[in-house]
């Protein structure tokens, strides 16, 4: 694993940070309780997680299976030390992974979806939506400029998935978000997410807090390899 350091102003996904958080205030228990319908195969909830048998690092809000050829990387603000996104990256792309509170029987994803594509489409890019593995998803395409000055285009693929008083967002980026239709292997990474939420209020749209592997230190590479980690489960809180 590779702990790599970020300004407090987070600049991993702009956009999607400040939608997701703008229905900010109302309580995620909000509402009776209702089953939500996921994928059959993941992600899962953390209280819910098969006897898979699939190892996953325990990093607080989010449990996520290493895999092969895909290196896992923490994104932490540098001035308050907090993890602000989990990041598994390959030499074709990466997916960017964030959990936040949603109402218990909502669907957060659908409230958010129209704020990203408005803020590309503010940027000067596009935003149109299809449907995939996940339900619907986002493609985005948003003009940038690289450290040398050079003009491109950033596409990336903003995928929602509604669980019980959360929403997993993951962004795709490279390979995976350039060729949804064959990024498989991509989305099966993705399949075997587990998402922790806890059991006190939390405001609609907030975070859900990510940690440092247990003994883990910036710098060091605790990560596992697949055949050695360990299990985590909801007998891990």
């Amino acid at each position: 694993m590779r702990i790599r350091r970020k300004a407090a102003a987070d600049t991993i996904d702009e956009t999607t940070e400040q939608t997701t958080g703008a229905s900010a205030g109302l309580s995620s228990d909000d509402g009776a309780d209702a089953r939500v319908e996921r994928a059959p195969n993941g992600p899962f909830d953390a209280d819910e997680l098969p006897d898979d048998q699939v190892a996953r690092v325990d990093l607080g809000s989010l449990l996520v299976a290493p895999a092969q050829g895909r290196d896992l990387r923490l994104h932490v603000d540098q001035k308050t030390g907090n993890v602000r996104a989990v990041m598994l990256q390959g030499q074709d792309g990466a997916v960017e992974l964030r959990a936040y509170a949603a109402p218990r029987n909502g669907d957060l994803w659908s409230e958010i979806r129209p704020q990203i594509a408005a803020d590309a489409t503010r940027k000067g890019g596009t935003a149109t939506e299809r449907e995939g593995r996940f339900g619907t998803e986002l493609l985005c395409e948003v003009e940038v400029q690289s450290k040398e000055g050079q003009a491109g285009t950033q596409t990336s693929r903003v995928v929602g998935i509604n669980g019980s008083r959360w929403l997993l967002r993951a962004t795709f980026l490279g390979r995976p978000a350039r060729d949804p239709d064959g990024a498989a292997d991509w989305d099966e990474l993705l399949e075997k997410v587990a998402v922790r939420r806890g059991a006190g209020p939390m405001p609609v749209g907030e975070q859900l807090p990510l940690q440092l592997p247990e003994g883990a230190q910036p710098g060091q590479n605790p990560m596992p390899s697949p055949q050695s980690a360990a299990p985590a489960g909801p007998g891990d809180d």
